[in-house]
């Protein structure tokens, strides 16, 4: 990392010789290195039901139940195969207020399955099994290949390739 003559990080130097070009180094301040969404936590009614969901249908694995007594507060984190994670938390005084998708906040939240049959074959799946499923399979304007079906709460899930 360098710092330049204002004080601020140089993106990128170039090292050359008579006018060619060998490399070309970007530099980024340390906290922005390495950087991933450590899990996303949602509310939920029903912290079995959503929990027995993932498991079920993405194989996430489950950790262990916490329970804060004095806020009558329960959560559990579900971790995904290449290691996101989903926290589930239930207090019985939240409860959904409005059930439009058009609200501010997280709109949806998006799976890889890893090909365009995977996404078929889960979504006919989940179909079969009484989820809504919001959007079949295709690809989108901007190119992406996905399904949209909602979770047993509601929360709108982007199965993609």
């Amino acid at each position: 990392m360098r710092i330049n003559q204002s004080g601020r990080y140089d993106l990128f130097s170039v090292s050359s010789c008579k006018n060619r070009i060998f490399s070309i180094h970007f530099f980024l301040p340390q906290h922005k290195l390495v950087m991933k969404i450590e899990h996303i936590a949602i509310w939920v009614s029903n912290l079995e039901k959503m929990k027995q969901f993932y498991e079920n249908y993405f194989g996430a694995r489950s950790g262990k139940l916490y329970h804060n007594p004095s806020k009558n507060f329960t959560s559990c984190f579900l971790t995904f195969s290449d290691g996101a994670r989903l926290e589930i938390m239930h207090r019985p005084d939240i409860f959904k207020k409005n059930t439009s998708a058009d609200t501010l906040g997280i709109a949806h939240f998006a799976i890889s399955m890893g090909s365009k049959e995977k996404v078929d074959l889960l979504t006919e799946e989940l179909h079969d099994d009484g989820f809504e499923v919001v959007g079949y399979p295709r690809t989108t304007g901007d190119g992406y290949y996905e399904s949209v079906i909602k979770d047993p709460e509601g929360n709108l899930l982007e199965l993609t390739v």
